[in-house]
């Protein structure tokens, strides 16, 4: 019983999903930092739902192979996460005093999602590449940001 709980399988998904929120965590701790809505624990939860998602949608496939009815993987489990991360992303973008405010963050959480996803369908170096690319663009790339705007400030 416990060979079949802990086969090669389960073991890689557990693999796969803990990658998943543990490169989720480091990009969730840069928007912590900044005090941002969503942070830490968001952002971990979305990179692991993502990669549960998805190995959930491999693991049913291999189960049950004719489920959808086509020769080949179903790809509908994994693109109904694109449109819920973007549901909830939605709900992050507000506008205030004639700005808007969440556009980051609701973009990073949905490369978040896409880091998770790719976790779960086991693309260990393309999951950490992107993780990284995601802490640059959101570390680095503010730093260029008020470089460039740094002539924005009012004048007093």
């Amino acid at each position: 019983m416990l060979n079949n709980f802990l086969d090669q399988q389960t073991i890689i998904m557990i693999g796969n999903l803990s990658l998943a929120a543990v490169l989720g965590m480091a990009i969730g701790f840069e928007r912590e930092h900044r005090r941002k809505p969503a942070g830490l624990r968001t952002y971990t939860l979305v990179a692991l739902g993502a990669a549960l998602f998805t190995v959930i949608s491999i693991a049913v496939y291999h189960i049950f192979p004719s489920i959808s009815g086509v020769s080949g993987y179903d790809y509908h489990l994994v693109a109904n996460i694109v449109v819920g991360i973007g549901f909830i992303g939605g709900g992050l973008i507000f506008m205030r005093g004639g700005h808007m405010e969440g556009l980051t963050t609701a973009a990073g959480l949905w490369a978040t999602a896409a880091v998770g996803m790719a976790a779960g369908f086991g693309l260990y170096a393309v999951a950490i590449y992107a993780a990284i690319l995601v802490l640059f663009i959101l570390w680095a790339m503010r730093s260029l940001e008020n470089v460039i705007h740094k002539d924005d400030a009012p004048q007093i």
